[in-house]
């Protein structure tokens, strides 16, 4: 088996929309992920795959868990996923995110690892930390 053989080529997080059309337009047209293929199927099936730029599986501890919701947020509040997206400016996008429908948890709070970070409770059901890099 060569290095490459077996490598996970990409990472695809799979969300069930119950408003299906409110959840595509806040992710690609407030969030900013572009369309990457869309297909739609009998009976009404639909389905967007939208582009995230570069995925990661970032897997926590539950004391893990449990700091960096203390950090952003104050308590607990995470529920078993959260999706974690890097966007340049987290103030703007939270204050965008916010005006768009998405419920504010939190607002953008600089973090010991030096980044800003906001959570919102998206469209479906999606949890998510909107997060700026400080340091470069």
């Amino acid at each position: 088996m060569t290095s490459q053989e077996g490598r996970v080529r990409q990472l695809r997080l799979v969300v069930h929309a119950e408003d299906y059309e409110e959840a595509l337009r806040f992710y690609r047209d407030v969030i900013g992920m572009p369309v990457q293929e869309a297909y739609a199927g009998d009976g009404g099936a639909q389905v967007s795959i939208l582009d995230a730029g570069r995925a990661t599986l970032e897997l926590s501890n539950t004391a893990q868990v449990e700091m960096i919701d203390a950090v952003e947020v104050g308590r607990r509040v995470a529920p078993h996923f959260r999706v974690a997206l890097e966007v340049d400016d987290a103030q703007a996008a939270t204050t965008t995110a916010v005006a768009a429908g998405a419920e504010l948890i939190a607002p953008p709070t600089e973090t010991p690892w030096r980044s800003l970070n906001s959570r919102l409770e998206g469209p479906a059901g999606v949890q998510l930390t909107l997060f700026q890099e400080l340091d470069g």
